[in-house]
């Protein structure tokens, strides 16, 4: 802790030891917070505010001297043991928290940065939305599976029989054959073949008798 911090410490303390017997009989001893107090990354200007708020309310204020500030956080009527004390640096929010303690005395270094907003509370929900135009259809899935075959159907009636058909029409006439060969012709052919047979015949009978002699 550096010599002015300290020093702030025990000027506030001093303050306390200060206030009447009387009172302390009355009220809770208030909880005292000292620190440097940086904004924006650079150290906070003589007079910046400091205020201290609990459950959303601001329930102590001070101003920066010297880079440094020195905080009482008095209940009075209300409760505030073990609520948690948030801090602010010329309305920006600083990173630091602390718990209220009865009596308590801490040093706590603040540093604010103006550039991050604070959250707010959540809007109610909008209108719905008019349907959007219908997408194109994406590419075709992979075929399925073959399906199993299915039960063999009834057979068909017979059909009837079909009419005869009707008769031909008749085709024509052969031509007439050549006349055959006069018949006398094959009698002399046999009379011829007879004389022929016989004088072989004789021929061979002649021979015959000629080796004898």
């Amino acid at each position: 802790m550096t010599k002015s911090r300290f020093l702030a410490v025990v000027t506030a303390l001093a303050l306390l030891l200060a206030i009447p017997t009387a009172v302390f009989a009355q009220r809770v001893p208030p909880h005292v917070f000292v620190g440097s107090v940086t904004l924006d990354g650079a150290t906070a200007a003589d007079g910046a505010a400091v205020t201290a708020w609990i459950d959303g309310e601001q329930v102590a204020s001070t101003t920066v001297s010297a880079g440094t500030y020195s905080l009482i956080v008095d209940q009075g009527d209300a409760a505030y043991a073990g609520k948690t004390v948030s801090f602010k640096v010329s309305g920006a929010n600083a990173a630091e928290t602390a718990g209220w303690m009865q009596g308590g005395g801490d040093e706590l270094n603040l540093a604010a940065d103006s550039t991050v907003g604070g959250s707010g509370s959540q809007g109610a929900d909008g209108a719905t939305g008019a349907q959007g135009a219908k997408g194109s259809a994406g590419p075709a899935g992979p075929a399925g599976p073959a399906g199993a075959d299915g039960a063999a159907g009834p057979a068909g009636a017979s059909g009837s029989a079909g009419p005869a058909g009707s008769d031909g029409a008749a085709g024509p006439a052969g031509a007439a054959g050549a006349d055959g060969a006069d018949g006398s012709g094959g009698a002399l052919g046999v009379v011829a073949l007879i004389v022929a047979i016989v004088a072989l015949v004789a021929a061979g009978g002649s021979i015959m008798m000629g080796r004898r002699a």
